[in-house]
């Protein structure tokens, strides 16, 4: 009986040292919630060819196949100027007023034909009237009837040329604006006389909806940008704000005192903040000898005690903080030699504040 006692409490111990229960399992000692869930963004990792950058000055250009040159088409003198540089016009909105001998003359020409439809139809009344009473041939009817045609084509010629010179009363010509867009030079003031046989361009407009800009390539980098590279740019008027376009041509000509070759961007401009001979900064991106990385975003990356983390996202309860060996940061790219696969997700927002949270 003794010896029944004694194993009892041995049994007892054995019992209450075998493992829980699953469902007795610890929880996850973290878990986002609904709030931050919203707050922050995940990324998957990529497989991308490493890029390189190359830095470069320029200024913004109008772009050249949207302007238009206003020229005057008659002598004159400047009566009244209606626009003044870097003011945006409509289509047909009248620039200047000119004072002219030449609109004199076409404006007497309009009055001249005009007169002479009005005889020509005095003339074919009266010569039908007199061949209905026997006294003129139907010849002569024929005759008056194509004097009054012939008046016609000139009336209308001479109204159509006094319309394209812009002619309106008192020798007074109308310069309209062709196309929308901005005053970009202007080379004429009120009061002005000129010979338009020697006049330069009174007004260049242009629709600054897309914008170039002009960039200057040193001859050690010229082989390392191509067409179609995409490019970063920058102007001091707007520090935080970064335009991008593309390389769309390369000039293949060095300016031989400063032994630079000009690269042409285009970049959109819709909102016209971008002003014809603004300093830029450019950045083209160009393949790294072809070598392709895993790359995340770079606003991804914690440095934190000299080493390089990102936050692993499996779900809402599973995040991992993971250490990561960077190759080369670009910009908003950063490519990584080693510690994420492609297609492994990643928080790329807000990740700093559960960094913090798992390893405090």
């Amino acid at each position: 009986m003794k010896k029944i006692l004694s194993i009892l409490p041995l049994a007892f111990l054995i019992i209450n040292c075998h493992p829980k229960d699953v469902s007795e399992a610890k929880e996850p000692s973290f878990c986002l919630s609904d709030t931050m869930q919203t707050k922050v963004q995940i990324a998957s990792v990529q497989q991308e060819t490493v890029k390189n950058e190359i830095t470069l000055s320029g200024k913004i250009e109008a772009n050249e196949d949207k302007w238009v040159k206003v020229f005057p088409v008659v002598d004159g003198v400047v009566e009244n100027m209606k626009v003044q540089l870097g003011d945006y016009v409509h289509k047909g909105q009248t620039l200047a007023l000119i004072k002219s001998s030449n609109i004199a003359d076409y404006q007497s020409q309009v009055s001249f034909s005009k007169s002479n439809v009005s005889t020509a139809q005095q003339n074919l009344i009266s010569a039908e009237e007199m061949y209905k009473a026997g006294l003129a041939t139907e010849r002569e009817v024929v005759g008056a009837r194509n004097e009054l045609a012939k008046a016609h084509a000139d009336a209308t010629r001479a109204s159509q040329v006094s319309e394209i010179y812009g002619a309106r009363n008192n020798a007074i010509q109308s310069i309209a604006a062709p196309i929308s867009g901005f005053v970009v030079e202007k080379n004429v003031t009120d009061k002005m006389q000129y010979q338009a046989s020697n006049a330069q361009p009174f007004f260049v407009i242009s629709n600054l909806d897309e914008v170039w800009v002009m960039a200057n390539v040193f001859e050690s980098d010229v082989e390392k940008i191509k067409v179609g590279y995409e490019a970063d740019v920058n102007v001091i008027a707007y520090k935080n704000k970064t335009y991008r376009g593309k390389v769309d041509r390369i000039f293949s000509i060095l300016d031989p005192q400063s032994r630079v070759m000009k690269v042409r961007i285009r970049i959109p401009n819709s909102d016209f903040s971008l002003k014809p001979e603004m300093f830029a900064q450019i950045s083209i991106k160009y393949d790294d000898a072809g070598l392709v990385l895993p790359a995340v975003p770079s606003e991804a990356v914690i440095f934190d005690k000299d080493k390089n983390f990102v936050m692993v996202y499996k779900d809402k309860c599973h995040i991992e903080t993971r250490e990561v060996q960077v190759f080369k940061t670009n910009g908003q790219v950063t490519y990584l030699k080693s510690g994420l696969s492609v297609g492994e997700k990643i928080i790329s927002q807000n990740q700093l504040l559960i960094y913090d949270a798992l390893n405090d």
